[in-house]
């Protein structure tokens, strides 16, 4: 039979219209639909405004830290009106790039709710399409814990169009959003406690930077409450707009404002996906081959849906690769494997490849580390700006397994580390490159004394 289209993407995200874009170039007849914002989570209520936010942080500090360098500028207080409005211009702009992207691509747009009648027809937005293959690119939601209370504290999207800046403030998670937010609003002038349940932040990280950023942190005065959760949540001031949280160590906190950052879900609320057939994994997301075919052999997901490794850049590798095996004849899948990572706290830290923890459960490494105050801080004095630089190496192989910084421009300078790591470097071909000089960077070619070795229980069992 004949189809509206030959696809259809559900979800503008970065990761949908990634696939639209390059399907459609192809000559294929694409629709794409989106029912809140174009762009998805990333450009609107996520990494792209949250970037911009931890610019606007930094730039109170750097005024601070200009005294020691001779310049005495006047720092006054944040205007996050201002900054907001700033942020929103920046922000409607990206939004009308995505969609002129989709038009000169040929793509048909589509601003509604999307819904499954049956495993090749949509509703969309009240009209009836057909779809010879159909993409699932709706992305995740965040999460509430389920803590008594937990509708007087908001989530991470409110965080991005507060009409004011709160004086005080307690975040709950541990995650990259938490940590980030915890280091926006500390550097902006807010009162910061950041709750979680495990000892450190950033679970599943490398323990040493996961360590090192709980040390930065501490020394920014962001009051760490490691260890504890909120058991529940209460309305309290002359106009019941503070919040007090109780937790779970006994202490209680008094905020003007709380926020839950305690995960992310995929987001398929009111797809009517029992209609389609795809099945769904046992965390609820939907369940993927490495190609992003789902049980439905016609239907696919990308990104966070799936919820396999949910960051941008991997969402956009997806769709790129599916558009290229199904309409661009150039079979491909896009690796889980090495993809660089950073958290936009404050110093930033950047990751590739594996931590020390998990790299020790294949056998012996080397680890190299290295500690020291970068050259802006010698002069500022600035405390808990120290840098951290780590190499997981294979101690058979001599192959760089994971490379970890913390520090300021990490996450540029591990864009750079990650080709390398994904080409299977050596630790001597890091060796054998000649450093940058003076630069931060230049460390990662210039550590020749091993820390330690780790792992040797592991392989010894």
């Amino acid at each position: 039979m004949p189809y509206d289209f030959d696809l259809f993407v559900i979800g503008g995200g970065s990761g949908g219209t990634r696939c639209a874009r390059i399907a459609a170039s192809y000559g294929a007849r694409v629709g794409v639909a989106e029912e809140r914002f174009w762009g998805g989570t990333c450009v609107n209520v996520g990494c792209v405004p949250k970037k911009l936010m931890v610019q606007a942080a930094e730039y109170g500090s750097w005024a601070e830290d200009a005294r020691g360098f001779g310049w005495n500028i006047t720092k006054d207080a944040h205007d996050w009106r201002a900054f907001i409005a700033k942020k929103d211009q920046e922000i409607d702009r990206l939004q009308a790039i995505y969609k002129s992207m989709l038009q000169k691509a040929g793509a048909r747009e589509f601003e509604a709710h999307v819904r499954f009648i049956d495993p090749h027809t949509l509703d969309v937005g009240g009209e009836t399409v057909t779809a010879e293959r159909i993409v699932i690119a709706t992305g995740s939601t965040p999460f509430k814990a389920d803590i008594p209370g937990a509708d007087l504290a908001g989530i991470t999207d409110d965080l991005f169009y507060l009409h004011e800046r709160p004086g005080c403030i307690a975040i709950v998670g541990g995650g990259y959003s938490a940590v980030e937010f915890a280091c926006i609003f500390a550097g902006l002038g807010t009162e910061v406690h950041l709750i979680y349940r495990q000892p450190l932040p950033l679970r599943g990280f490398d323990c040493d930077l996961r360590e090192a950023v709980a040390e930065a942190m501490e020394a920014q005065g962001i009051h760490l409450h490691h260890g504890v959760i909120p058991t529940h949540i209460l309305a309290e001031g002359p106009t019941g707009d503070q919040r007090r949280l109780h937790l779970s160590d006994t202490t209680d906190i008094l905020v003007d404002y709380a926020v839950l950052t305690t995960g992310r879900v995929p987001n398929l609320h009111g797809l009517n996906l029992d209609a389609s057939g795809v099945a769904l994994n046992e965390a609820g997301a939907v369940r993927v081959d490495r190609g992003s075919r789902t049980s439905v052999p016609h239907i696919y997901a990308i990104g966070d849906v799936t919820d396999r490794l949910n960051l941008t850049p991997w969402a956009i590798a997806e769709g790129h690769a599916l558009a290229d095996t199904l309409f661009g004849n150039n079979p491909r899948e896009a690796s889980v494997e090495n993809v660089p990572t950073a958290v936009f706290s404050v110093p930033p830290l950047a990751t590739v490849g594996l931590a020390e923890e998990d790299a020790a459960k294949l056998g012996p490494v080397d680890i190299y580390v290295s500690r020291f105050t970068p050259m802006r801080h010698t002069l500022t004095g600035r405390a808990g700006r120290r840098t951290l630089m780590k190499l997981v190496v294979d101690q058979r192989s001599q192959r760089v397994l994971g490379a970890h910084m913390l520090g300021e421009d990490a996450a540029e300078i591990m864009q750079g580390v990650g080709i390398a790591v994904r080409m299977g470097a050596t630790k001597q071909d890091f060796d054998r490159t000649i450093g940058i000089h003076p630069t931060a960077a230049e460390e990662f070619v210039t550590m020749r004394t091993r820390t330690r070795v780790a792992g040797v229980a592991e392989a010894a069992e």
